[in-house]
C-alpha cells in the first residue's frame, strides 16, 4: 500500500511506535487503521463490521497499556483485525485466513501480543481472570490485564461465571463491554435490555456526569477523598438505576457508559482506570460497521460479507456459469417451516445464529414457535430438553463446533432421559477459513459414544429433507443429523418427503475390486471418484451409509462377505469416527479385511478454503482415487507374493 494513503499507519509496526504520537495523530491514526481494514477486507473476505467498531478503542489500549508485558484477551476474536495491524502483522494482514497465511483470530503460536487463543465467545474474562490470578502468584504487581468482551457474548453463561469468580478476586482485571448490541444477529434477552436500561437513563446519566465532575474537585480533599468518591459514586448508581448495578453487585467498579469512538476520551479513562485497584468493568458503547455506511446500516450482512466493492458497498456476488443449488444450510430452514406447518408441535431453537443456520426463515413466519436463547448453547440444548418431556419436537440447530461447548447437557439432559430432541448439526466438518476453532470434526466421534442416540448425515441436499421429515416421528429419542457449509445438488422441491429407515444404508455403485464406505457429503467426492476409476478398469462399489449410529449391520454383513479391502471416508476426526466404528463391527464379529480410513488426521487443521483443506487431509475425489490405486496395487502385490 501507498505511503501517501497511510502516512501514519505505515510508520507503525509494534505499538511502541504509537506512543509516540500525539493526540492529533491518534485521530488520524483510527481513520487510517479504519481505511486500511476495509481497503483490505474488501478484496481478501473476512469478518468485517466487528473490527470497524472497535478502531478507536484498539488504539487506545495499545497506546494506555503496554504489550504484551500487560495482557489484551479479544473475546471471539473476529473483532481483533485492527489488533493484529498494529501488533507486527500489518504487512501480512493481506494473507488473513487464507492457506497457510495469518489466523482471523487471535492465536497465541502466532505472536507474543496474542496471550491467549479464541475463536468462541465467552471466553475472555475466565481466561484473562486465570492470567491476572497467575500474575499474581509470580508476584508481578504491576501487570494490566484487560478483558475485551462485546458482539453478544455477554449472553453467554461461561462470561457471567467469569465475572461471578472475577469479584472475589482481588485481581487487576479490567473488563471492557464493547457494547455494540448487536453479535451476528441483534442481541436477545434480559441482559440487551439491561444494558438498554443503563444507557438511555437519561437522568442517570446527567446526574453521573454531574458527580463525575464534582469528584474532580473531591480529589483536593486529601487522604479521604476516593471513600468520599465511591460511596457518592455508589449512590447516584443506586437510586438512578431501574435495578441496582449488576456489575457493581458482582463486586466490580463500574464505569460509563462512554463513547467507545472518542479515542482521546478513551485514553484518558483507561489511563485512569490503570490507577484503580481491583476487578473493575468499563462500559464502552459503540457502532458495529463504524465508519462504513452500508455496514453501520445492515451489520448482520457485513458482519462476514464476502468481497465488496469498497466504494459503494455492494457485496460482490459470484454468478456460476450454471444454476447454482442451494446451500444446505438454507434446506433446512426452508424443510423446518414446511414441517412445522404441518406439525404443530415442530419447535425451532437455535443460540444466536438465526441468520446463519437459516432459522431465520421459520422465525418471519412463526416468531412464537422459534427461540433465539444467545450464545448459551448449553441453555438451548436443556431448553430443548425440558420442551420434549411435553411432548413438543424441539429442532435445535447448532454448529457442530459450538455443540462441543453443551456435551454434558446432550448426555445429561436429552440422552439418558431418552428425549425427542431433533439436533441439526450445521457446518459438519472442515467449514474453511474460520480455522481449526470452527472446523465441525468431532461430532461423529462425540455424538456416536452417547447411548440412545442415532447419529446422520445426509449425502446431498434431498437426504437432508428426508430425514429432517423421518427424525419427527415415533419419538426416535435424542436425534443427530449432521451437515457441511456450503452447496450439494439441487433437491427436488416438489417431490413428496420419504420417510428413511433408521440405521439403513443404500448401495449406490456396484463394484467388484473394492468397496468405498461413506457417510454425508464426502460421498459426492467417491461417486465422482467412482467414475474416473472406471476410466482406469477399476470397478470400486460405493456405499451411502446414511448413519453412524445404528450402523446398517446387514449391509456391513454382506460387504465383507464380498470385499477383504474397504475405504471408508468421513468428513470428519478419524479417531473414534465413523471408520473406527465400522472398523469395530469387524472385530466384534470376528470378520477380516483390509480397511483404510480417510478423513480429518488427529492434529487440528488450520484455515484455507474448504477445497484446500479436503485436498490437505486426502479425502477430496483425487485422494480417494489414490487410496484406491495403492490398495489395488497391494493387493495385486499381495497375490504376487
Amino acid at each position: 500500500m501507498s505511503g501517501k494513503k497511510y502516512p501514519i499507519l505505515d510508520h507503525i509496526e509494534y505499538p511502541s511506535d504509537l506512543k509516540k504520537l500525539s493526540p492529533d495523530e491518534l485521530v488520524l491514526l483510527c481513520g487510517e487503521l479504519r481505511q486500511f481494514i476495509i481497503d483490505i477486507v474488501s478484496s481478501n473476505p473476512g469478518h468485517f463490521a466487528s473490527s470497524l467498531g472497535v478502531v478507536e478503542l484498539t488504539v487506545a489500549l495499545h497506546y494506555v497499556f503496554n504489550a504484551p508485558y500487560d495482557k489484551i484477551i479479544w473475546d471471539v476474536g473476529h473483532q481483533a483485525y485492527g489488533h493484529k495491524i498494529l501488533t507486527g502483522r500489518r504487512k501480512v494482514f493481506p494473507t488473513n485466513r487464507k492457506y497457510k497465511g495469518i489466523s482471523g483470530f487471535p492465536r497465541i503460536s502466532e505472536s507474543k501480543f496474542d496471550p491467549f487463543g479464541v475463536g468462541h465467545a465467552s471466553t475472555s474474562i475466565s481466561a484473562a481472570l486465570g492470567i491476572a490470578v497467575a500474575s499474581k502468584f509470580n508476584r508481578i504487581e504491576d501487570r494490566q490485564v484487560v478483558a475485551v468482551i462485546g458482539d453478544g457474548s455477554l449472553t453467554g453463561g461461561l462470561a457471567f461465571e467469569g465475572l461471578n469468580n472475577a469479584g472475589i478476586e482481588k485481581t487487576n482485571l479490567l473488563v471492557i463491554l464493547n457494547d455494540n448490541n448487536i453479535a451476528i444477529d441483534p442481541n436477545v434477552g434480559a441482559i440487551k435490555e439491561y444494558l438498554l436500561d443503563i444507557t438511555t437513563s437519561k437522568t442517570y446519566n446527567r446526574v453521573r456526569n454531574e458527580v463525575w465532575n464534582l469528584l474532580g474537585a473531591i480529589s483536593k480533599l486529601g487522604p479521604n477523598a476516593q471513600r468520599y468518591a465511591q460511596q457518592i459514586e455508589h449512590g447516584v448508581k443506586s437510586i438512578f438505576l431501574k435495578h441496582s448495578n449488576l456489575f457493581e453487585s458482582l463486586n466490580f467498579r463500574y464505569f460509563g457508559p462512554i463513547d467507545g469512538h472518542d479515542v482521546l476520551h478513551l485514553v484518558d479513562v483507561l489511563k485512569d482506570l490503570m490507577n484503580i485497584q481491583g476487578p473493575k468493568l468499563l462500559h464502552c458503547k459503540t457502532k458495529k460497521g463504524k465508519g462504513f455506511p452500508q455496514a453501520e446500516l445492515n451489520q448482520t450482512a457485513y458482519h462476514s460479507p464476502g468481497k465488496f466493492n469498497k466504494k459503494t458497498g455492494k457485496i460482490i456476488h459470484i454468478h456460476p456459469s450454471k444454476p447454482q443449488p442451494p446451500r444446505y444450510q438454507d434446506v433446512f430452514g426452508v424443510t423446518l417451516l414446511e414441517l412445522a406447518r404441518k406439525n404443530e408441535k415442530i419447535i425451532g431453537i437455535t443460540p444466536a445464529m438465526p441468520t446463519g443456520s437459516s432459522l431465520k426463515i421459520m422465525m418471519d413466519e412463526m416468531p412464537d414457535r422459534t427461540f433465539d436463547v444467545g450464545i448459551a448453547e448449553q441453555h438451548a440444548v436443556t431448553f430443548s430438553a425440558g420442551l420434549a418431556t411435553e411432548g413438543m419436537i424441539p429442532y435445535c440447530n447448532i454448529y457442530s463446533s459450538f455443540m462441543q461447548r453443551s456435551y454434558d447437557q446432550i448426555i445429561h439432559d436429552v440422552a439418558i432421559q431418552n428425549l425427542h430432541v431433533v439436533f441439526c448439526l450445521d457446518r459438519g466438518g472442515l467449514v474453511g477459513d474460520d480455522g481449526a476453532t470452527h472446523h465441525g470434526v468431532f461430532d461423529f466421534a462425540y455424538m456416536r459414544s452417547i447411548p440412545n442416540i442415532i447419529v446422520s448425515a445426509p449425502m446431498n441436499e434431498t437426504e437432508l429433507r428426508n430425514l429432517m421429515y423421518t427424525a419427527q416421528f415415533k419419538n426416535h429419542g435424542p436425534f443427530s443429523i449432521r451437515y457441511p457449509r456450503g452447496y450439494g445438488v439441487i433437491p427436488d422441491w416438489q417431490k413428496p418427503f420419504t420417510e428413511i429407515e433408521i440405521g439403513k444404508g443404500r448401495e449406490l455403485r456396484k463394484g467388484n475390486d473394492i468397496a468405498i464406505l461413506t457417510i454425508g457429503h464426502v460421498g459426492n467426492f467417491a461417486a465422482s471418484a467412482c467414475e474416473k476409476l472406471e476410466f482406469e478398469n477399476i470397478h470400486a462399489a460405493h456405499y451411502d451409509m446414511r448413519f453412524v449410529k445404528p450402523l446398517d449391520e446387514t449391509l456391513l454383513k454382506k460387504i465383507f462377505k464380498k470385499f477383504s479391502q474397504i475405504i471408508t471416508v468421513e468428513d470428519g476426526i478419524i479417531t473414534g469416527g465413523f471408520g473406527s466404528a465400522v472398523i469395530e463391527y469387524m472385530s466384534d464379529h470376528n470378520l477380516q479385511a483390509s480397511i483404510r480410513r480417510l478423513g480429518v488426521p488427529d492434529r487440528f487443521i488450520d484455515h484455507g478454503t474448504q477445497q484446500e483443506l479436503y485436498h490437505e487431509c486426502g479425502y477430496d475425489e483425487e485422494g480417494i482415487i489414490r487410496a484406491v490405486k495403492e490398495m489395488i496395487k497391494l493387493k495385486v502385490y499381495s497375490k504376487a507374493i
